[in-house]
């Protein structure tokens, strides 16, 4: 029962964060400005191309559907180690993300005070956190 909802949980998250990034890719600029890291005097650290938007609204999507599958509402056709890995890799990139590059985005960030470092501190780390720790969760008991 605590697989299935914490399954639930992400498939809701990735499917919000997936909506989003296909809200950017479509124009929208709802929450653009703290979605990109900036340097102090806001000149953008990364240029974010729309191909690049599409990958990671379609890639989290995905994600969502790999965990509606633990659901047993569906089944994908792939191989079993596939699988196995892909569930443990991917809680794993969001711990990393959340420990950060050690300059503009994560935990131990050198950069602080610009709008997407608060937003980072206040959103992505929890966030990522909270993603880390279901998918671990999720694996480990699976596991026993």
């Amino acid at each position: 029962m605590f697989v299935t909802t914490l399954s639930i949980l992400l498939l809701i998250i990735f499917s919000i964060l997936s909506g989003l990034h296909f809200y950017w890719l479509f124009g929208g600029v709802w929450g653009l400005s703290k979605s990109i890291p900036t340097k102090n005097n806001k000149e953008l650290v990364l240029k974010i191309s729309k191909v690049a938007t599409l990958i990671v609204a379609i890639v989290l999507g995905l994600v969502g559907l790999l965990y509606f599958s633990k659901l047993e509402f569906i089944n994908f056709h792939y191989t079993h180690w596939m699988l196995d890995y892909s569930y443990w890799i991917i809680p794993i990139i969001f711990i990393l993300r959340a420990v950060g590059d050690f300059n503009y985005v994560g935990i131990f960030k050198k950069i602080k005070d610009t709008e997407f470092a608060k937003a980072d501190s206040k959103i992505v780390i929890p966030l990522c956190l909270i993603i880390g720790i279901c998918g671990v969760t999720i694996q480990l008991l699976l596991e026993n």
